[in-house]
């Protein structure tokens, strides 16, 4: 098992950056396969991001903007985020697999609390 803290949200200008971190508890870190999603108010929790032994994987609508990465050292997951837009501003969530680690939240057995983006215009 596995727990998640997530962490680097904010306010930021149109056109700033910021990056998240997800501190995981626990030796396996290495394990599982990460994930980035996030959820505006009143609509479903979506994927932005994705990281496994394959590579990386991203939304469209983040592709070249949002960069995931992790550190297996430090136990911790981070999303870059660069060129933000007011239409990223939601909760931010990582999740761990213990399988596949797609692109659905379904894929995913552990989640973090979440972080608030805002992005103003």
């Amino acid at each position: 098992q596995v727990q998640l803290v997530e962490s680097g949200g904010g306010l930021v200008q149109a056109g700033g950056s910021l990056r998240l971190s997800c501190a995981a508890s626990g030796r396996t870190f290495s394990s599982y396969r990460m994930g980035w999603f996030r959820q505006a108010p009143g609509q479903e929790r979506a994927f932005v991001a994705a990281i496994r032994w394959s590579g990386t994987y991203y939304a469209d609508s983040v592709k070249g903007r949002f960069t995931i990465s992790r550190d297996n050292t430090k136990n911790t997951l981070y999303l870059q985020m660069n060129s933000m837009k007011p239409e990223d501003t939601a909760v931010y969530y990582c999740a761990a697999a213990n399988g596949y680690g797609g692109s659905v939240a379904f894929d995913y057995d552990y989640w973090g609390q979440g972080t608030q983006v805002t992005v103003s215009s």
